[in-house]
């Protein structure tokens, strides 16, 4: 695909008032930006229109699609059970060559590459199914497989990939030769202006690579690495392209292995690049569109991450229930206390939640490969990691000693080897990985505020001509004199909520009620906030959490709703599953009064003053 970019409209955001780094940096981020409209359910949501057509009847995977998945998982699962043994693999923080061979032999290594090219040409549903039974297993190879294919050279490949380059390496990565991505440097975090890294022409047909890259996820392993470099031109100083390296090329020197609290056996380091000597025939998506490359490969491979937090929390579901069952304190199983039960419910709760949802992002991905899943996956991955760290948290507590023990010293006693300690620390990460939590709400809230900016911005932009900012507030007074009376509508669901459980069907109308209260909080903040609202980050954070919490709820509702069409209408498991769900619906509800809460008595003047005391230089 080709993706030609459009400079953002200028009047969106007035940057009359910023320092030139954060010109630069922002500049960079608008430019690289989908220019879609967001037309998703997420966004629907946030802005107080969510079309429930586009959710129900859940999508649902064809009976051949998920007997290839149930195939591919089996023999992935045997592979794991005769090869793996990821206690060794996080003892020695290596694995096996044995087990790569045999993963390389199953295919594990292009799972969703075309099969033309070598791969086996899985839907993004089962990928995320193999992401779920990696992360409940080892985390150290959910993690290898993921680099290599949601965020490495296939995914971008597939989606900006010239003929030839998809020819030339997707067979390659489909082998089992690993590749990695190249992005973040030591100065250079969520702020791609400060990338050092650098491209320059060297004739006509190559450039010349220098710089550095660290945290580079399976660079030691890897044949191909998709590097994010400056191509600077006098019209573009910030200008990004994207370069397929081969490492075995003269100048690549791996100069550092990185060691981790978990994932021990991530093949994670620090790249070096001196006089790279790189075809122009390897940039990816065009010279100048890095950025949008990256972007637009992070937003599809983030659903990889909250498959394997999906997976890891139904592992710590099974453990915390086993273990609830089996220890007797007091007369009774601990689980029958009521603050171990508290725990199970929430657990088992959001674990479904988090799988119905990455079902749902996995579903739009297989309906068009190029589909805009930004927000939803951008949720996905925030909510997911979130909740995922949480429910590891919970069973540690609730494992006691024996979570804090290694399942190496419990095997050695003659208990059973859970392997809660490893699972703790491995999932740590996830809350950092492929956008931290913070820099997730924030492209989030970016991402909800469009909408509003396409309507409103050039009125507050001191930049523009008096007489423009006139006819923009025309403009939004129209627009928002419809839109506002109708956020006070009680609403429903309409239509689409008969394709549910008539049981859940009251949720699904709450949530578009919940729906239009968002959109009113969202539009106040504005007001109040003016263009000083980008500044207020806790307000916008809570504001993000508020549409998450209805995004898995609405995703939740109808998952179940279509796991319910394959049982009996009074069968015990649609109850249990009723059950589940009505309470997650009451879950959901505390969470967002919790958010509203925080919203009205917000601390964040006063954190920001102790902030500054504690840091006076930078206070200035």
């Amino acid at each position: 695909m080709k993706t030609e970019l459009t400079p953002p409209p200028a009047a969106l955001i007035d940057m009359s008032k910023m320092s030139a780094g954060q010109k630069a940096a922002l500049e960079m981020a608008e430019a690289a930006r989908d220019e879609r409209n967001n037309a998703g359910l997420a966004a629907g949501l946030f802005f107080g229109t969510p079309d429930f057509d586009k959710l129900l009847p859940f999508p649902e995977q064809s009976v051949e699609d998920h007997d290839q998945g149930d195939a591919f998982l089996s023999r992935l699962k045997k592979v794991l059970d005769e090869h793996a043994d990821p206690d060794e693999i996080d003892r020695t923080g290596e694995i096996p060559e044995t087990l790569l061979d045999e993963l390389a032999h199953l295919g594990a290594f292009g799972i969703k590459i075309p099969t033309k090219y070598g791969g086996l040409g899985l839907s993004q549903t089962n990928y995320s199914r193999s992401a779920m039974l990696l992360g409940g297993e080892c985390g150290n190879l959910a993690a290898l497989l993921s680099a290599h294919q949601s965020i490495g050279a296939p995914q971008p490949l597939i989606l900006f990939g010239t003929e030839e380059q998809k020819s030339k390496y997707l067979p390659l990565c489909a082998s089992g030769i690993i590749s990695a991505f190249a992005l973040t440097e030591n100065n250079v975090g969520s702020d791609p202006a400060r990338m050092s890294t650098v491209a320059t022409p060297d004739g006509e047909d190559h450039f010349l690579l220098n710089g550095e890259k660290l945290w580079c996820t399976n660079s030691l392993k890897a044949g191909i690495i998709v590097v994010m470099a400056r191509t600077p031109t006098p019209e573009k100083p910030h200008a990004t392209s994207a370069f397929i390296v081969e490492t075995s090329w003269p100048g690549v020197e791996i100069v550092h292995r990185c060691h981790f609290m978990g994932l021990r056996a991530l093949y994670n380091g620090v790249v070096h690049f001196h006089n790279v000597r790189v075809p122009r025939a390897n940039i990816l998506g065009g010279e100048g569109r890095g950025l949008k490359v990256a972007l637009t490969t992070l937003n599809t491979g983030r659903i990889t991450l909250p498959a394997a937090c999906t997976g890891l929390a139904k592992r710590c579901v099974e453990i915390s229930s086993r273990w609830a069952a089996e220890r007797v304190q007091w007369g009774q199983p601990v689980g029958k206390h009521a603050a171990i039960a508290d725990k199970l419910a929430r657990m088992a709760a959001d674990s479904f939640a988090m799988e119905a949802m990455v079902r749902y992002v996995s579903a739009l991905v297989d309906r068009d490969k190029h589909a805009d899943v930004r927000l939803e996956a951008a949720i996905a991955k925030l909510w997911g990691s979130e909740r995922a760290w949480a429910i590891v948290d919970d069973t540690m507590q609730i494992r006691g000693g024996r979570g804090y023990e290694t399942a190496d010293s419990l095997r050695e006693r003659g208990e059973r080897p859970d392997p809660v300690e490893r699972l703790f620390r491995d999932c740590r990460i996830n809350t950092i990985f492929e956008g931290s939590s913070e820099i997730m709400r924030l492209f989030i809230a970016r991402e909800v505020l469009d909408p509003h900016l396409k309507i409103g911005a050039e009125v507050v932009n001191s930049t523009l001509p008096l007489k423009q900012r006139a006819m923009a507030a025309l403009r939004a007074g129209r627009t928002y004199a419809t839109w506002y009376p109708r956020m006070w509508l009680p609403g429903g669901a309409g239509h689409a909520a008969h394709h549910l459980h008539p049981q859940l069907r009251r949720d699904m109308n709450a949530i578009a009620r919940e729906s239009h209260k968002l959109a009113r909080t969202l539009f106040h903040a504005m007001v109040l906030n003016g263009p000083a609202l980008e500044r207020r980050q806790i307000l916008l954070g809570r504001i993000v959490d508020i549409g998450a919490e209805l995004f898995v709820w609405s995703t939740t509702l109808a998952y179940a709703g279509s796991l319910m069409k394959g049982t009996a209408a009074n069968s015990s498991e649609t109850e249990k599953l009723l059950r589940k769900v009505r309470y997650f619906g009451k879950l959901t509800r505390t969470r967002l009064g919790s958010h509203y809460k925080a919203l009205k008595e917000t601390l964040e003047p006063e954190a920001r003053q102790v902030s500054r005391d504690l840091m006076p230089a930078a206070a200035d």
